[in-house]
């Protein structure tokens, strides 16, 4: 969809206008006023100390900690997982106003009516089916199936779970459908047609309407009550449902406002909604299908830690290995995927019940980090007798790929440990992988290691502020280009050093690796990991006061220096007092 030709420009800077972040935002996380802005924890990150800040006049938010930052609509994308038209239309319909459009074709202007058509009989076949668990005679079964679950009203009711009953016309006739409805429905999923019959598609089981980032139903999952096969039929890909970009669980996980550290991405939805009833709220689950790059994309934009919960079958173990192989590229920053496979014929609901919630909880806390099920699993497939030279080279061959997929620090980790296993040093299994992280260091061919002296380090801002870098990395867009500029020029060694760190995480999306990557292989290992070690105590507020001061006195320092160096004259001084003041702005 082209935005641009179909959003008028001057309504969205109207929109924006009118719009008022803090509501915006408060309505999915709540803020606190500071002064003249508001805070509250980050929802794009875990943290304890809150550096998401929304200042009301910008009408802007900007995270401290990872660097998210926006406006409303931006925020609107980034939690809601909406797209830009979807985000535009969330915030006009909060703010009273409608969408107006140009340059729609005919055409176009039919596909948008039929979508939105769509997503209105999905939202009728909803409501039908909730009434039927209510006052339908075959909803008996369905109500002893979910009180035997364990299921109260109030859960059932938030995730406006229904009983298709038993029929081959029930929606037809319950919805007293026209031709166009019964052409609705079938393209919906609700309906297969057959010449000129229509049949439902869901019989006798219960209802899950499985829901996009806004709220909206876009497709449903059937659980059968009796033995019937198959167990979950889910509705096939439709106009407005896609299975690889849907998760069923995360706009319920969202609405409970809760700030989570991991989601736990498990099999079925009745596992989601059994594990809500107890609590358990950071549970989704994907729809028949394996996890997709764009599950992964999702599951990562809400949190830096997923579990995926499989049972210890082959069919779960098939899963984890796909979801490990798309999982690798990703592996960046502090992303962690970890696997819990449960015992064959358990699922997390029965799990749950047994165990209890802490048990449950402890399963998770334990669960296997993809290294340690990577590295164990091929090791299980090496068919030479243990410890031959012929099983070590199967190793070598069997995680070639894999490591080969991974990026930047992660790469070079694994193969470490692949390494320490196989008795290899590093960068020899690298060559043999045909990888290059830049991390291992051929003993044969060392470079000179250079290092800034100890007592350098303590008294230089240029070393305090990189170390607060390695930390919050993000932080480096405050550098703009003339300070970058005065750094280079200046023939200091860590202040030509700080610059070449504040480019690389300029360059590189701000990601630590690059850096890491560049100063462990050029020469610069001792100073990375003094900067790791440096005692700096781990806290937004704190490193934020570190990071300014240093900051304003680093730039105050070499604008003087410019300055006197031009001479101090009137317009000089002048100058200076209006950088100044620009800083503490």
């Amino acid at each position: 969809m082209q935005h641009s030709g179909s959003i008028p420009k001057s309504f969205i800077e109207d929109l924006l206008a009118r719009a008022d972040i803090v509501q915006v935002i408060n309505q999915r996380v709540p803020l606190k006023k500071a002064g003249g802005t508001y805070k509250a924890c980050c929802p794009f990150h875990s943290e304890k100390t809150p550096s998401f800040n929304v200042n009301p006049q910008k009408q802007f938010y900007h995270c401290f900690g990872c660097g998210a930052s926006g406006d409303s609509l931006k925020f609107l994308m980034e939690y809601d997982g909406l797209s830009f038209v979807e985000a535009v239309e969330t915030l006009a319909q909060m703010n009273g106003l409608q969408v107006p459009r140009e340059q729609l074709t005919p055409k176009q202007k039919e596909q948008q009516k039929k979508t939105h058509d769509l997503y209105d009989v999905m939202h009728l076949v909803a409501k039908f089916y909730r009434q039927q668990l209510r006052v339908h005679p075959q909803a008996e079964l369905a109500k002893s199936y979910l009180k035997n679950r364990g299921l109260s009203a109030e859960i059932a009711k938030e995730f406006v779970v229904g009983f298709a009953p038993n029929g081959w016309d029930v929606l037809e006739k319950g919805l007293k459908a026209d031709a166009v409805l019964l052409q609705q429905l079938v393209e919906c999923g609700m309906l297969v047609q057959k010449e000129n019959r229509y049949y439902d598609r869901f019989r006798g089981r219960v209802m899950f309407p499985i829901r996009d980032g806004r709220g909206r139903v876009v497709a449903f999952g059937g659980r059968v009550i009796d033995d019937e096969q198959p167990k979950y039929l889910n509705s096939p890909e439709t106009p407005i449902f896609h299975k690889s970009y849907a998760l069923y669980g995360l706009y319920e996980m969202r609405q409970s406002r809760q700030n989570f550290e991991q989601i736990l991405v498990v099999e079925g939805y009745m596992d989601v909604v059994s594990l809500a009833q107890f609590g358990i709220r950071n549970a989704v689950a994907t729809l028949g299908t394996a996890t997709t790059n764009e599950h992964l994309d999702m599951l990562f934009r809400q949190v830096n830690e997923v579990v995926f919960c499989f049972d210890g079958d082959a069919a779960g173990l098939k899963a984890a290995w796909k979801a490990l192989d798309l999982a690798l590229p990703k592996m960046i920053e502090n992303r962690s995927i970890k696997f819990l496979f449960l015992a064959q014929g358990e699922d997390p609901d029965s799990t749950v019940r047994k165990e209890g919630v802490d048990g449950f909880q402890k399963r998770i806390a334990e669960s296997m980090p993809l290294s340690q099920f990577l590295l164990d699993g091929l090791a299980a497939k090496v068919s030479a007798p243990k410890g031959s030279p012929e099983a070590r080279h199967q190793l070598v061959v069997l995680a070639a790929p894999y490591i080969q997929k991974a990026q930047g620090l992660y790469q070079f980790l694994l193969a470490e440990a692949f390494a320490q296993k196989l008795g290899l040093p590093t960068w020899r299994l690298e060559k043999e992988m045909g990888v290059r992280s830049g991390f291992a260091t051929n003993q044969n061919n060392k470079q000179p290691t250079k290092a800034l002296t100890p007592s350098t380090q303590i008294k230089s801002l240029p070393f305090k502020l990189m170390a607060i870098l390695v930390r919050r990395p993000y932080w480096a867009i405050a550098f703009e280009a003339d300070l970058l500029t005065a750094l280079v020029e200046d023939k200091r060694q860590e202040y030509q050093l700080l610059a070449q760190v504040v480019v690389l995480l300029q360059q590189h999306n701000y990601l630590i690796d690059a850096v890491a990557q560049w100063m462990l292989s050029s020469g610069w290992q001792a100073t990375w990991k003094a900067l790791q070690d440096i005692s700096l105590l781990d806290d937004d507020g704190f490193l934020r006061g570190e990071f300014d001061f240093s900051f304003v006195k680093l730039a105050t320092e070499l604008k003087e220096a410019q300055l006197l160096s031009a001479g101090l004259n009137d317009s000089a001084l002048a100058d200076l007092d209006k950088f100044l003041k620009d800083l503490k702005n």
